[in-house]
């Protein structure tokens, strides 16, 4: 067992919160119980997840997209007070963290895509490791683009999509940011990548991709970003003796 507050203030270090200008609340954003024995983790706090935190007995919910996002409605209204009062009915505290957990070099989603996909970390084309997003490495070894595809679908359980640009037929330096981080293309063809991955895609970014010469894959948002919080929720448990489980929510986007 250990204080809420001191989780929290543990969590808020170790992914340095106050380094991030971010679009929502970094750290505690709602309140439950005191005690924590039991951290659930998830991508996102919707309904579904919250209902499962709440048939568990979940002290604390640890998720990567939480709520009260920049320019959102502020009324607790609607989808929002079906979410806030199933938290607070159940007494469970919401712990979100947005970019910090992108960012972190040990835990963050970026440095464990790289790890779940093999790459060898190289550096990040927006900064230093632990505060830049896009992140910088090698494969293995060169390979054509749609074999990269397919390695990447395996091992994230979903097939990307994938945009050819005109050049290079073998590929060997990588740059990826997990997420909606589709419009940093351009910052990793600058850094010298062959190929950018992220999760999703907007129309322009074919075109960019095809005018930079740089070939692009769409690994979905969810799939990418499903490994930050489950391994800040499995250094919980190793640091406090906290019961943690990660439950993942369907979501093919």
């Amino acid at each position: 067992m250990i204080l809420r507050t001191e989780l929290v203030r543990a969590c808020d270090r170790l992914l340095d919160v106050p380094a991030f200008k971010d679009y929502t609340v970094n750290g505690l954003q709602v309140a439950g119980r005191d005690e924590v024995r039991r951290v659930m983790s998830g991508v996102t706090a919707c309904q579904a997840l919250l209902d499962e935190a709440a048939a568990w007995k979940a002290d604390l919910l640890l998720v990567h997209h939480g709520y009260f996002w920049k320019n959102e409605p502020v009324a607790i209204t609607g989808i929002k007070q079906r979410r806030i009062r199933t938290l607070l009915l159940n007494d469970i505290s919401l712990l979100a963290y947005h970019l910090p957990l992108d960012a972190h070099a040990e835990f963050g989603n970026n440095a464990e895509l790289g790890r779940q996909l093999g790459f060898r970390v190289e550096g990040c084309a927006d900064g230093v490791l632990g505060q830049g997003l896009v992140w910088l490495g090698s494969l293995p070894e060169a390979m054509a683009p749609g074999a990269l595809a397919r390695h990447v679908g395996e091992h994230l359980g979903r097939e990307p999509l994938l945009v050819e640009a005109p050049g290079k037929a073998l590929v060997r330096r990588v740059a990826w940011c997990t997420g909606g981080a589709q419009d940093m293309i351009a910052q990793a063809w600058e850094a010298g990548a062959e190929v950018f991955i992220s999760g999703e895609i907007s129309e322009r970014t074919t075109h960019l991709a095809r005018e930079l010469g740089i070939h692009y894959l769409a690994a979905g948002h969810h799939a990418t970003e499903r490994y930050g919080v489950q391994a800040l929720g499995e250094w919980l448990e190793r640091e406090f003796g906290v019961e943690h489980r990660f439950v993942d929510i369907d979501n093919p986007a």
